[in-house]
């Protein structure tokens, strides 16, 4: 039997259990699946799970079930490529003959002191309900300081708002203008909604230093109750050890079959694999469904084909509470109602009508 071995079920993982599972699977193939939590995590809902709009249960899916797929419970802590062996905490190693490694990502604190420490975030659901205690214990009037303007910051900032209109929010953002990355219009529309609903956006930030309760923009102090991180990711720290060629942000550089150039039979997904675009869910499952098809060919002795077709991204969405949001579709600009309906729409659609 031949032992298909998946790392992490995220959305690139789970999108290949569903592409396998239940008829796709040749007969001599079984998959194991590891993962620290017994069911799969909906990472793009932390924000709203931290800043307490929703409820633990709203971010979890159940991992599929069939014959021939073992979930394995545990912490992966090293893989030895040259043993095919997948190490994890206090437990036994596992032997592999295929493996997917779909560990995610990490905060990146960019050699910021304190930030590390003293700081919370929103990266698993652990660490997600911590940020939902420390954020909904505070008193009235408390403030929360929220490095980085991406989407999370963004989304998180908001939601907090809808959540606790009581909070003082500075959310710092790196950039000239919020959301620089996207067209002028777009990003005018969520710095005014940040101001018509009194969150403070502080530009061309620079964090220097975190300590309890203060944070230092270009070394001057503010205080704060709360702290926090939304300024970055990296590759999970399991994945960093490799000793495999990566790329300036420390990804694994693949081939165009999305496996090690010096060994076909490990792959990367997600957040941790090189590719031409931003990390985010739907580059995990599209890359995933890719990882199928060649491995569906090596397993049936069928030649690969000579390229892989380019991946169809459709955009991006964000939320600002309940009622607002941003995005782009294709190369259309969205705000508004529309947007966050759309987003809703396609989570429901996730969660009810994948096979998940």
């Amino acid at each position: 039997m031949r032992k298909l071995l998946l790392l992490g079920g995220g959305y690139g993982g789970m999108r290949i259990l569903h592409k396998l599972l239940p008829n796709n699977l040749p007969d001599g193939v079984e998959i194991t699946l590891v993962d620290k939590n017994p069911y799969h995590c909906l990472k793009t809902e932390y924000y709203a799970l931290a800043a307490g709009t929703i409820s633990d249960q709203h971010v979890r899916v159940a991992f599929p079930e069939h014959p021939k797929l073992n979930v394995h419970y545990g912490e992966v802590t090293d893989i030895d490529l040259e043993q095919k062996l997948v190490h994890l905490k206090d437990q036994a190693p596992i032997t592999y003959d295929d493996l997917i490694i779909g560990l995610g990502c990490e905060d990146k604190y960019h050699n910021v002191p304190g930030a590390d420490k003293y700081t919370c975030s929103i990266q698993t659901i652990d660490q997600s309900r911590e940020t939902y205690q420390k954020l909904n214990n505070l008193g009235a009037g408390a403030t929360v300081c929220i490095v980085g303007a991406g989407l999370s910051g963004v989304e998180l900032a908001s939601e907090l708002r809808e959540s606790r209109s009581d909070l003082k929010i500075k959310l710092f953002d790196r950039g000239k203008v919020i959301l620089s990355n996207f067209p002028e219009r777009l990003s005018k529309y969520v710095q005014t909604w940040f101001e018509e609903h009194g969150v403070e956006v502080i530009n061309s930030a620079n964090i220097t230093k975190v300590e309890p309760n203060m944070v230092y923009n270009h070394d001057e102090p503010i205080p704060c109750d709360v702290v926090v991180w939304t300024a970055g990711i990296q590759p999970n720290y399991v994945v960093r050890k490799l000793n495999v060629e990566k790329d300036r942000q420390g990804r694994v550089i693949l081939t165009k079959y999305h496996h090690l150039p010096q060994d076909e039979h490990v792959y990367v997904v997600g957040d941790c694999a090189s590719l031409p675009y931003a990390p985010s869910a739907q580059l995990a499952e599209a890359q995933a469904e890719q990882i199928v098809q060649v491995l569906l060919k090596k397993w049936n002795n069928e030649p690969l084909p000579e390229e892989l077709p380019p991946f169809k991204l459709k955009g991006v969405l964000g939320s600002l509470g309940k009622k607002s949001g941003f995005g782009m579709v294709g190369d259309r600009a969205l705000t508004g109602r529309v947007p966050r309906l759309l987003k809703s729409g396609i989570l429901w659609i996730y969660k009810y009508h994948s096979g998940a």
